[in-house]
């Protein structure tokens, strides 16, 4: 689908409110006050537009807008003053608070617009009344930051009114204990719980019920739609508008939510919560220790059939002689011998019959998992099967093949319009592969460049003589190459690695080089701190060196000098190993595609465009794009990879990226 399509002239009825977009996003409009400084924007304002005429004609678009366009507030303000009830979705939690709190509040001041706005997260978001009560009595807690956590806790659910956790900075959004104080759909125990009626789940929801635009992420969206809970699934049937940010992320969320995955993890939670609530309520109904010691056996046995760590494998390339599935029928068997028990008990207490629902639940999706399972799968629904086992637990997932007939098929019915935004859609201004993926191929789609003049402001460098990606010492052979261009930005850089065993080689390197070379960069490694801090570190320096890996790849913004020079080690296709792509590959070539040309290129490229999209964020930014992959050049498709990048000056030497970084003269806007 070519950049444009589908964008014709618009017909006179959807005129109306093009007039009142020229002025609104005009010199002279209420926005420019609204956001100190603001220049118009033609491509904002003929976003903004095709939106309006969307929304007028409850149709879909798919908008590709270049960083620095705008595309929050060309969503905004028509979504706002013609959308009627708008859910926007958002890529994270973090941008979801951003819209919330900042960009919604500013753009609603500034058209005086009338409209009730609410923020909607998951339930693992908000304190929850019983499960904090729970935890105080019960006192199961396994460190001395729990403690002091819980505390903090405790005062905050005294003071907060919408019980989000992202308001209490004290305790870190990854603490353990927040598993302990909050509910998930298993151990809600909804209208029966003694504080429903202060719960905030519920008070989020109503709140959501209530206002004209409802803000959530893309999890919470196919979570609650895929699981007909009551959050999104009950906002859909009243909503004329639905928006999707960071649209670039919504095929491999859908994948997730649209599929099943069930864990040796879950198992043994489960068996934790069975335990508990039988000795409370029913210690002389079944010896509680040995109804779970059995099923807490059968799972772990069922992880240590895979010796390795790390595994990644579909059903056919498990090996009959591993021992996975007999150990999976004993898993089964003892499950359903603890689901007897509790139907026997269950009728004792609620949290007893809410322990045997999840038992059954979990149950039924272990009970898919055959030798055979494709017997199970709804034509046009096929699933992939695959296991992925890690340290402590052992992960069996039913991927859909396609999701593009079940979204259709959640698009059916109300007439509303969809909109589909993102930087990162198109690849050489082709719509197609976003398009098929998400079942939207006769849907119009429309490209809107950056404002930016890259060309004068970036540079794209591909260093020559570098090995293979493949190569032994290839993360070295980057480090060495990358060294002086580090050197001559003055630190001021994120190397962007496609694997965490990457980002560990490179820190050690530049460790080791920093200090050789007395350099006096700050060296910022991912996992060593949490992403929020080590982004806050990166700015407040000034001359920092940034190692990650696909967590910094997009969603990052960094204006002005703080970074100036992006390495990327690798163009970022998929694993080989990754059971799900494999599948999808094959059926494609069963139809005469080329796999590798249809669905691995295209998604390397997407992903690519978001690494590259970190250098540039402002008309004032200039830097150098450093891909280290020699496929760039060698190969036949590099072309169409880099034709997809930032339209930027190019070069092959060392020299011309030294010197473009001691030129300091500013740059002409």
């Amino acid at each position: 689908m070519p950049a444009g399509a589908g964008a014709g002239t618009p017909l006179p009825e959807t005129r109306k409110h093009d007039a009142e977009i020229e002025r609104l996003f005009g010199a002279a409009g209420p926005l420019s006050p609204a956001v100190g400084v603001y220049r118009p924007r033609q491509s904002q304002m003929e976003m903004a537009k095709a939106i309006a005429h969307a929304i007028d004609g409850q149709k879909t678009l798919i908008a590709e807008a270049g960083t620095g366009t705008g595309k929050t507030f060309a969503y905004l303000v028509p979504a706002l003053l013609w959308g009627g009830k708008t859910i926007v979705s958002t890529g994270t939690k973090n941008l979801q608070d951003q819209l919330f709190l900042r960009d919604i509040p500013a753009v609603r001041a500034a058209l005086q617009a009338p409209v009730s706005v609410a923020l909607l997260k998951g339930r693992a978001n908000y304190v929850c009344h019983y499960h904090l009560e729970r935890t105080l009595q019960n006192g199961r807690l396994t460190s001395r930051d729990d403690i002091g956590h819980l505390r903090e806790i405790s005062r905050f659910i005294k003071m907060t009114r919408s019980g989000d956790k992202a308001e209490l900075s004290k305790v870190p959004e990854n603490a353990l204990i927040w598993n302990l104080v909050t509910s998930t759909r298993d151990t809600c125990l909804g209208a029966e719980c003694q504080y429903y009626q202060d719960c905030f789940v519920m008070k989020a929801r109503k709140e959501a019920q209530q206002a004209d635009v409802v803000v959530v992420n893309h999890h919470l969206f196919f979570a609650d739609v895929a699981l007909k809970d009551n959050g999104v699934a009950e906002l859909l049937p009243s909503a004329n508008t639905i928006i999707f940010d960071e649209a670039h992320q919504l095929p491999d969320t859908a994948t997730l939510f649209f599929g099943n995955t069930v864990s040796t993890s879950h198992v043994l939670e489960l068996c934790r919560d069975v335990l508990a609530e039988g000795l409370v309520h029913a210690r002389d109904g079944a010896d509680w220790a040995k109804v779970v010691t059995v099923v807490e056996k059968a799972a772990r046995d069922l992880r240590l059939t895979f010796p390795q760590d790390i595994v990644r494998l579909s059903l056919p390339q498990i090996a009959p002689s591993s021992g996975f599935f007999p150990a999976l029928e004993t898993l089964k068997d003892e499950l359903e011998g603890m689901i007897s028990v509790l139907e026997t008990q269950a009728e004792r207490a609620e949290t007893l019959e809410q322990c045997r629902t999840r038992a059954v639940e979990l149950g039924g999706q272990i009970q898919a998992w055959q030798r055979e399972p494709k017997a199970n799968v709804t034509p046009g629904q096929e699933a992939v099967f695959w296991v992925e086992a890690f340290a402590a637990s052992l992960h069996l997932h039913q991927t859909p093949l396609s999701i593009a007939p079940i979204f259709n098929s959640q698009r059916e019915g109300v007439p509303r319009s969809w909109i589909f935004t993102s930087a990162t859609l198109a690849v050489k201004n082709d719509f197609k592969h976003f398009a098929s993926q998400m079942g939207l191929s006769d849907e119009p789609a429309r490209s809107w460049p950056s404002p930016f003049d890259y060309e004068k402001q970036g540079l794209l460098y591909v260093p020559h003589n570098l090995p293979q990606p493949n190569a032994p010492g290839f993360t070295d052979a980057v480090i060495d190459c990358a060294l002086p261009m580090i050197e001559a930005a003055g630190g001021r850089t994120f190397l962007l690695c496609t694997t965490i065993r990457a980002v560990n080689r490179a820190a050690e390197r530049l460790r080791d080089e920093f200090s050789k070379r007395n350099l006096p960069y700050p060296l910022l490694v991912q996992g060593e701190r949490g992403r929020t801090e080590l982004l806050e570190r990166f700015r407040a320096a000034g001359n920092a060196v940034l190692i990650g890996s696909q967590s910094f790849w997009e969603g990052v913004d960094v204006r002005g000098d703080a970074l100036s020079l992006v390495i990327i080690d690798k163009l970022p296709f998929a694993p080989p190993d990754d059971p799900v792509l494999a599948a999808r590959i094959e059926v494609m070539e069963k139809q005469g595609l080329n796999g590798f040309m249809h669905r691995s290129l295209p998604e390397a490229i997407i992903n690519l465009k978001q690494g590259a999209g970190r250098l540039i964020r402002d008309e004032g930014d200039r830097g150098v794009l450093m891909i280290c992959d020699p496929r760039l050049i060698s190969k036949p498709y590099g072309k169409r990879i880099w034709q997809s990048l930032p339209p930027f000056k190019r070069t092959r030497a060392a020299e011309e990226v030294i010197a473009f970084f001691k030129d300091e003269h500013p740059l002409a806007s």
